[in-house]
């Protein structure tokens, strides 16, 4: 059995692929439509529970995977590195799966940062309408900061129940809240910037599967300052890019009897 994590569309690609090479495979989510969607995959057993480093224990006393892959997105870091560190404590293989970093335009309009608390200071200083693009997580950091005391802030984020009530819980109205499913194209970004008057685009590089060149392209076709928070530079044993990577070192790792 073979654990794919997270639910990014590699993700979903990952267990489509592995079932069609004959593994069986398991996959951990974070949300119930995360979950729906891996049983449309194939996936033959779902775990239900946020992706946190606490909530490694869940993979405690079941079956353990022949192997994970790991298809998170990477932020922080820190779930990954635990990960990696319990998968070889068990001495379970760990495969990374890492899309490509976002190639820059070279332009003085795109901000780039390497932590959030960063990013949150540059966009105070860049404009009073921040679009937010990097979905809840950490969005505390920018809703409790006293830097944006005067400022709106609106986010874009998926439209799940528990996603749409952590804005709330924060205080966001649902005039600041659009509950949409990405990734768009430029001109959709372009629509929803203008429609909301945004003064700067906060973004993560989710590479280009993760429609951040599309959302700074039409940033900067509207002249809009874009702050883009860039991963984190992580080594790790097994790194892959592509799914045929993927299921190539899996195969080397895991001789098929």
């Amino acid at each position: 059995m073979i654990l794919v994590v997270g639910s990014t569309g590699e993700g979903r690609q990952l267990i489509r692929s592995l079932r069609q090479e004959g593994y069986e495979v398991a996959t951990w989510t974070d949300s119930t439509y995360g979950e729906q969607l891996a049983r449309e995959d194939g996936a033959t057993f779902i775990l239900t529970v946020p992706l946190t480093e606490g909530n490694l224990a869940a993979l405690e006393g079941g079956r353990q995977p022949e192997a994970v892959i790991d298809a998170t997105l990477p932020y922080p870091g820190r779930f990954s590195l635990a990960l990696e560190a319990w998968c070889r404590q068990n001495s379970i293989p760990y495969l990374r799966f890492l899309r490509p970093e976002t190639e820059l335009p070279r332009d003085s309009l795109i901000h780039q940062v390497t932590t959030w608390e960063e990013a949150a200071r540059a966009a105070a200083d860049l404009g009073d309408t921040i679009f937010l693009t990097t979905g809840t997580n950490n969005l505390e950091v920018f809703v409790n900061n006293p830097l944006f005391k005067d400022k709106r802030i609106v986010v874009r984020v998926l439209p799940e129940h528990r996603v749409i009530k952590k804005c709330q819980d924060l205080g966001l109205t649902p005039r600041d809240i659009i509950a949409m499913q990405g990734p768009f194209s430029k001109e959709m970004n372009k629509v929803m910037f203008k429609a909301y008057k945004a003064g700067v685009v906060v973004t993560r590089d989710a590479g280009p599967a993760g429609g951040t060149e599309a959302k700074i392209a039409a940033a900067l076709a509207l002249k809009i300052p874009v702050v883009l928070i860039k991963r984190p530079s992580i080594r790790y044993l097994y790194s892959v890019a592509t799914i045929e990577e993927a299921i190539l070192l899996l195969k080397r790792l895991i001789p098929r009897k």
